[in-house]
């Protein structure tokens, strides 16, 4: 199958498509053939040799496609179904994909747009469990505009919360549309806060990795109040808690997305797609920083 693989770490130039054996499906798995592969800033932090240190390594965590192939003690999904989810063994970015965890793709989405939310919303709904964020918390989220931003922001109005969400001020009529209550980043950014609830909050997720942990310890009262998903340096200096992943909850997260999808409630806007031979070219764009919203990889 054709796969996306580097062998050196390096720019995207290293990236290359490559001829690998088709996996399949184990104990508790579906094989997919993929449609659509999400991406995500983890891609070029391991293709520039910041994360895992092995070599060669495949490319993609996240797909969406046509299942093929169901492993033993798998239930209520058949051959043909189109579903979304999590696994691959890091190679999900191929024409197969192997997956652990999934969900149904309700007809009203594609399978671009479903490939953009497994990662997504796995992330946002486990920072906002591990926050303990339920109906009548009020939660500051920093970074509320990106796709985890915007996933996160949406999970906590379901929940019934009340969100304050930080963003440029171009993002602001976006964030109000999601349900959060908008606030600039940047200096300034707890008098803001402070103005429309002088009380503070009870809790906040730093999702933008700014630097701005002090102000959300201060506003939340306390750094057992806060999480950060993006600042490994802060969270040790601060004593604030880094989310990790949980595949448990994976399941959950990616079934509440399509379910809120179906209904209308819920989005996460795909910037731009890239047929899987121009993974360079989405490597070059995502972290050019110049798209909002997800990239995803199409595949056939």
């Amino acid at each position: 199958m054709k796969a996306a693989q580097f062998s050196r770490f390096g720019g995207p130039e290293v990236l290359e498509i490559v001829d690998l054996p088709e996996p399949h499906a184990g104990v508790g798995e579906v094989r997919i053939r993929v449609r659509a592969a999400g991406m995500n800033a983890s891609d070029w932090k391991k293709r520039s040799g910041q994360m895992d240190q092995e070599l060669p390594q495949t490319m993609g965590y996240e797909a969406a496609g046509v299942v093929d192939e169901i492993g033993e003690r798998v239930s209520g999904v058949q051959l043909g179904d189109k579903v979304v989810g999590i696994g691959g063994g890091g190679a999900a970015q191929a024409e197969f994909a192997v997956l652990s965890t999934w969900a149904p793709i309700p007809a009203s989405l594609d399978f671009v747009g479903a490939a953009a939310l497994p990662s997504t919303v796995e992330t946002a709904a486990r920072a906002l469990d591990q926050l303990s964020v339920t109906e009548g918390s009020t939660v500051l989220i920093n970074g509320a505009s990106g796709s985890i931003g915007s996933a996160a922001v949406q999970f906590a109005v379901h929940r019934g919360a009340r969100v304050i969400g930080t963003g440029s001020p171009a993002t602001h009529d976006y964030l109000r549309s999601l349900g959060a209550e908008p606030v600039a980043y940047g200096d300034g950014l707890t008098d803001q806060v402070r103005a429309i609830t002088p009380n503070g909050v009870d809790l906040a997720l730093d999702v933008a990795g700014s630097g701005v942990l002090p102000e959300l310890i201060d506003l939340a009262d306390g750094a057992e109040n806060v999480i950060t998903i993006a600042d490994v340096p802060g969270a040790k200096q601060y004593g604030v808690r880094f989310s990790r992943g949980d595949e448990g909850r994976a399941e959950y997260a990616i079934g509440l997305a399509m379910q809120l999808t179906d209904e209308g409630t819920f989005r996460i806007p795909v910037g731009r797609t890239f047929p899987l031979a121009d993974v360079a070219e989405a490597h070059r764009v995502g972290e050019s920083g110049t798209v909002r919203g997800k990239l995803v990889l199409t595949v056939g």
